[in-house]
């Protein structure tokens, strides 16, 4: 059985530091919180941690937009396009 190809396979490593980036950000300010470090210096690197997961995530949506979307069969690239958009939506309704 064939195992299918995500659109981020190509940038899977870059990804994956990325993600561990952002895992350290989070456990520094968890560490933040445990020093009881001034609430504008905590917020300061939530914002941080925010704008690192939206690069993420953009670079997943444009992935999915190249390979996922464009490179998918005349019948399904409606339903995917839709996943896309609603996948879209969600992203910019946080907050």
């Amino acid at each position: 059985m064939a195992t299918e190809t995500r659109g981020y396979s190509a940038t899977k490593d870059q990804l994956t530091k990325r993600l561990k980036r952002v895992e350290g950000q989070v456990r520094g300010v968890e560490r933040m919180v445990e020093e009881d470090r001034y609430c504008i210096d905590v917020l300061t690197q939530i914002s941080a941690i925010q704008a690192a997961l939206d690069k993420v995530a953009l670079g997943l949506l444009d992935q999915h937009a190249r390979h996922c979307v464009i490179g998918a069969d005349e019948a399904e690239q409606v339903d995917r396009t839709d996943e896309l958009m609603a996948a879209v939506g969600r992203l910019m309704r946080r907050g």
